[in-house]
């Protein structure tokens, strides 16, 4: 049954600098899940440069996936364009496919493409429990975007603390660096139960100590040797005696596809990540040049995340934004160790980018915000009072109440 109709159109202005893809798969994920009607304009507005302006590869993806799952009234889904429209017309509970295939023609990123799918699959379960198959192909290791690794490392067991079940299989590689080449990901997603909510987090209140870090390279085969070497050597200078790991080591098959991820582990059982994918010119630079480089970096990065003293990396807080805000309850995620001990009790405008944390963070409580007005937000964001969403007819419409026509321009981001 198409509810679009009685609710109200939620316009977006994409000129918010570093979160304009934010706030286009931030939105379109709970356009899709809540019905809302959806108006984004100035696409990556503030975007200058080669990477500059409009949808790229990966947003039309998003866009196009999930309007086949709710068969929307799209326009304007087309790589390069400003302004797009969506309006779901089928909710997540009316799922015909439960065996979804997105098959992407670039390297765009396929992480980017199941972070926006996710919400609207969690709330699509049936009687029965059955689970639904997501194979994406695209780019697994890409610029500008979470890789296999981090996903499957640190922002999956993560939302484990929410409920949320999902099982992953990199069946083969992706790149945007050298010759682009297009990979596959294989997820199965456990929905919830009809009626059923997420539920905030029992996370951790203290971030602990680290007792270890895992290590992931794939990286071309002469230069595994140098670069375990030059990291054993740094993590040592910076994290004396800590447990090292190299539980991941790929050869990357080119010369210009470095990439390396370090994962922090900590008493509570939470986990920091750092990672680079190498993006400078490799050419006239010697294994042990890259190594040193490399290592430098992504070790120096750790340290200075890990000395924030928050309870949540720079990159998986503003991933978890969209689980706090659907979730039941109250959860304090914080970034940083001002934050964390911060006791204000003040509740959170949400007229524009706001909180603790990164661009990317701050645009997305937001946006959550424009399509989610029942969370609230306080202290900054520290504080999140989740909406308790439940994929029924009558909190679709409840939810939409709260919901006005809405311009916003989020370039002061």
């Amino acid at each position: 049954m198409d509810k679009s109709d009685k609710k109200k159109l939620v316009t977006l202005d994409g000129r918010t600098g570093e979160g304009g893809g934010q706030v286009v798969r931030v939105a379109v994920a709970l356009a899709a899940l809540t019905g809302t009607p959806l108006r984004i304009d100035n696409v990556r507005g503030n975007r200058e440069g080669p990477r500059g302006g409009g949808l790229k590869a990966q947003h039309v993806s998003c866009i196009k996936t999930l309007a086949d799952a709710t068969d929307a009234e799209v326009t304007g889904c087309s790589v390069g364009s400003k302004s797009f429209q969506f309006r779901a017309k089928l909710s997540p509970t009316e799922i015909v496919n439960r065996n979804i295939k997105v098959r992407a023609d670039s390297a765009a990123s396929v992480l980017l493409v199941f972070q926006a799918t996710l919400p609207f699959l969690l709330f699509a379960g049936d009687e029965s429990g059955s689970p639904i198959s997501l194979t994406i192909q695209g780019g697994t290791n890409v610029s500008f975007s979470l890789s296999f690794e981090y996903l499957d490392q640190v922002l999956l067991p993560s939302l484990e603390r929410f409920g949320i079940k999902v099982e992953r299989k990199l069946e083969y590689r992706g790149w945007s660096h050298g010759t682009r080449e297009i990979g596959s990901i294989k997820f199965k997603v456990t929905p919830l139960g009809p009626g059923q909510t997420l539920k905030a987090p029992a996370w951790p209140t203290e971030p602990g100590n680290v007792t270890k870090i895992d290590i992931s390279l794939v990286v071309p085969r002469d230069v595994q040797a140098a670069l375990k070497k030059s990291l054993l050597f740094e993590l040592d200078l910076v994290f004396p005696g800590v447990e090292i790991d190299f539980i991941v080591i790929d050869d990357s098959r080119h010369k210009s596809r470095l990439y390396t991820l370090l994962v922090a582990h900590t008493t509570p059982g939470l986990r920091f990540g750092r990672d680079w994918l190498y993006d400078k010119k490799t050419k006239d630079k010697s294994p042990d040049q890259l190594s040193t480089e490399i290592s430098q970096k992504v070790v120096d990065d750790l340290d200075v995340e890990i000395r924030k003293g928050g309870l949540v990396d720079e990159h998986l807080q503003d991933q978890l934004i969209v689980f706090q805000a659907l979730a039941e309850g109250m959860s304090n995620i914080a970034g940083s160790a001002e934050a964390l001990a911060s006791d204000r009790d003040r509740v959170d405008r949400t007229d524009m980018p706001f909180g603790d944390g990164s661009l990317h963070t701050t645009t997305a409580r937001w946006v959550v915000s424009q399509l989610l007005p029942h969370v609230k937000w306080v202290d900054g964001g520290r504080l999140c009072e989740g909406a308790g969403w439940k994929t029924i007819d009558a909190d679709v419409e409840s939810t939409a109440e709260g919901v006005q026509s809405l311009s916003i321009n989020a370039s002061t981001a």
